[in-house]
């Protein structure tokens, strides 16, 4: 029976990478796949999946509107399909992930979905969150801070390098826009950007009611 799947991260965990090389493994045993990305995505040019360290193939891309089983159904009538694998998969709907749920059950698809957890104020994006409720097997694959620590969060820095705290959640970039970080980190540089409650800042910062 087939499973879905959602392999999660932090940015430059080699989520791509590892797409890449599930496609691949699938393909060199004759298999037939279909992978998907989002339209918008133009950071190595649309209907490609490009990983960091050099690795790429075309994809299928897909609108926030898609009926995502409508258009796998298609494929599989077409030429059956072994793995339908999807990256960005943070930037899916709700609607989405439950129509790669019916692709898994109804078609008997294996589905793999590879995504970020957390926005850049540690908010959880609506596809990701669904992937974390629905699919059968949740992988998180690791990302390391500066410090050493496992990295867990995102951070959005602006032309100067500074934490970016305000803006709209979806906002395509790479390593000059986003950085990987622990929960502690991650902590220091977002809220120093913002109003931080008196009684959470350090002794020697609080006024003396003296």
């Amino acid at each position: 029976m087939a499973k879905f799947y959602f392999y999660y991260s932090s940015m430059n965990a080699g989520k791509s990478t590892a797409l890449l090389q599930s496609s691949y493994n699938y393909r060199e045993r004759g298999m037939n796949t279909l992978v998907l990305a989002p339209d918008f995505d133009d950071r190595f040019g649309v209907g490609k999946v490009t990983s960091r360290i050099g690795l790429e193939t075309n994809a299928t891309t897909f609108a926030a509107d898609e009926d995502l089983f409508r258009l796998i159904s298609k494929r599989d009538f077409e030429s059956p399909l072994h793995c339908v694998l999807v990256d960005e998969a943070q930037f899916l709907t709700k609607e989405q992930v439950h129509q790669l749920g019916e692709v898994t059950d109804e078609l008997n698809i294996p589905v793999l979905a590879y995504g970020l957890r957390t926005d850049f104020q540690g908010e959880p994006f609506p596809g990701s969150k669904y992937l974390l409720a629905w699919a059968d097997n949740l992988k998180e694959l690791r990302a390391i801070c500066f410090c050493g620590g496992k990295a867990t969060m995102v951070i959005r820095l602006d032309q100067d390098g500074n934490a970016i705290t305000q803006g709209s959640q979806v906002e395509i970039g790479g390593n000059d826009r986003y950085v990987s970080m622990c929960r502690k980190h991650f902590k220091e540089n977002y809220y120093r950007e913002t109003l931080v409650p008196q009684h959470q800042l350090p002794l020697d910062v609080v006024d003396d009611p003296d």
